[in-house]
């Protein structure tokens, strides 16, 4: 496995807003970083934002099918318990 300074990259070409492309460049200044690797660290960071998210949605929608499960096997045997119960006359 490569490092992440060793690995393959690819040129891509991307159009910005010239008021983006001037606080890009700010930005990049500031943080002592080359525009490219500011901007690969921003994309990855969104990346995982998104990758999040979905996790997210899906273990959501996970829960709730165990939720719904949960229930109809409470509905199913919600009268078993008083079968051994001992009649009670009034």
């Amino acid at each position: 496995m490569l490092s992440a300074l060793h690995q393959e990259k690819v040129r891509i070409n991307i159009q910005l807003p010239p008021d983006i492309k001037e606080r890009l460049i700010q930005a990049s200044s500031r943080q002592g970083k080359k525009v490219s690797v500011l901007v690969r660290e921003s994309i990855e960071e969104k990346l995982n934002h998104l990758d999040q998210q979905v996790f997210a949605e899906q273990m959501k929608a996970a829960y709730q099918d165990l939720a719904e499960e949960n229930i109809r096997i409470c509905e199913e045997f919600k009268f078993s318990d008083a079968e051994n119960l001992p009649e009670v006359s009034l």
